[in-house]
């Protein structure tokens, strides 16, 4: 099993590409079921989940090519796929596969209205939290489709089709909405998403879906109108920049001092995020080119920050600013709202001297003048990423073992690193 090893101390200097969002590729690429005509996705990620939802969508006989390099391609330009769903020869989802990444369980949404079927194993328990689907499903069963559980099978049925009507969602939910949204393009008549999610993910997906003939409006605010039509079209659609990827690279930026350039970043997808980095002392510059990120000299100024949806501060970059605050000069608080057992990377970060103390769902960080290096374990995506960070300072060496958490969500994390200087390489085996 792959391990990174990293000597802390480097400042980090140079630039950076952004990738496209992970949070947005997977949702899009399942929204190729929608149609038998071929969806073109620009700037997808190498990411270990993305090709894991190939292989998933490739049982529901999906095919998908991966364009070649361009003329002018860099070396981190994102892959084309090219995804065409022209005939559905399985609405079954095994249990085998939906088990490996949960966001697979929205292909329910798209099977069922455009096959009137869909049988989806339950993703089963998580690292972070149980994050059940009994939204997801209480969008569907207001689209008309007849919900049965059995044998550990989501089966949704809707043979004459989804029809329109009105989803409240009683807490703001990514999955429930992006089920909602899929599931409401393709249904008779009209439908309303209220307490919808915000995030950006979700609006980029709006797009695409748009581009393909469906009828939206408001996607990326908390009411979404849907006007339901017979079929969808393909389309060719651009992959928007990943903001938790921008917001992770900034704090490592942050953390060891230096001066990046975010290429390609959009400050608009993660405002909370960067407002809170000036307020720990670090200097944001917007540019046309992306986002610039400084901190020289002057120490980290502690914060108190609660995780929110869109637009509040992201919980997928609360184990990064927990990292982070570690070196603080004085005392932080982090309240995380959105996932419970979200603070196992504590006992971690802890393995470099952190001092920081658990109470609920708050966590409370002493900054300290210095960080060791020490052998840790990731514990999930973004936890394992908040290792880096730490180990980007700490005295000596560090390795981070279970490094397969970080390929489901970072695209060639160490090769970015080590570009702007840092001391960080992969070991094979």
């Amino acid at each position: 099993m792959d391990r990174i090893r990293i000597v802390g101390g480097q400042p980090l200097k140079g630039r950076i590409p952004i990738s496209g969002a992970k949070n947005a590729t997977l949702p899009l690429m399942i929204a190729s079921l929608l149609t038998d005509e071929p969806l073109v996705l620009e700037n997808v990620p190498r990411l270990a989940d993305v090709a894991l939802l190939q292989r998933i969508l490739g049982n529901h006989g999906v095919d998908i090519m991966v364009g070649g390099k361009r003329p002018g391609d860099g070396e981190y330009d994102g892959q084309t796929l090219h995804i065409s769903a022209k005939r559905i020869v399985d609405t079954t989802a095994p249990y085998d596969l939906v088990s490996r990444m949960r966001a697979s369980f929205w292909v329910i949404a798209p099977l069922v209205a455009r096959m009137g079927e869909a049988k989806v194993s339950l993703p089963g328990g998580c690292a972070i939290g149980t994050r059940p689907v009994d939204l997801l499903l209480m969008a569907l069963r207001h689209l008309g489709a007849e919900i049965e559980i059995d044998g550990g099978y989501v089966l949704a049925r809707a043979p004459h089709g989804l029809r329109g009507g009105e989803i409240v969602f009683p807490k703001v939910t990514v999955s429930g909405t992006h089920t909602a949204l899929m599931g409401a393009v393709l249904a008779k008549g009209a439908t309303v998403i209220e307490n919808a999610a915000c995030e950006p993910e979700i609006a980029d997906v709006a797009d695409c879906l748009v581009k393909m003939g469906a009828r939206i409006k408001g996607a990326g605010t908390p009411r979404i109108e849907i006007e339901g039509v017979a079929r969808l079209d393909g389309t060719r659609h651009r992959v928007l920049a990943d903001r938790i990827e921008t917001g992770t690279y900034a704090m490592a930026v942050a953390m060891t001092g230096g001066d990046v350039m975010l290429d390609g970043a959009r400050p608009e997808l993660l405002q909370a995020a960067l407002d809170v980095l000036v307020e720990a002392g670090v200097e944001i510059a917007a540019t046309n080119e992306g986002i610039r990120v400084q901190r020289n000299g002057a120490g980290i100024a502690p914060v108190t920050v609660t995780t929110a949806p869109f637009p509040g501060f992201p919980t997928d970059l609360q184990a990064q600013l927990m990292a982070l605050m570690t070196r603080a000069k004085g005392t932080s608080r982090i309240t995380e709202t959105i996932f419970e057992n979200r603070f196992m990377h504590v006992q971690e970060l802890a393995r470099f001297g952190a001092d920081i103390r658990l109470d609920g769902e708050t966590a409370t960080i002493a900054g300290v003048p210095r960080l060791k290096g020490a052998p840790v374990m990731a514990t999930d995506l973004r936890a394992s990423v908040s290792l880096v960070i730490a180990a980007l300072v700490a005295e000596g060496e560090t390795l981070v073992n279970r490094v397969y958490h970080l390929d489901r969500g970072f695209e060639r994390l160490e090769s970015k690193l080590s570009a702007c200087g840092a001391e960080i390489e992969r070991i094979s085996g």
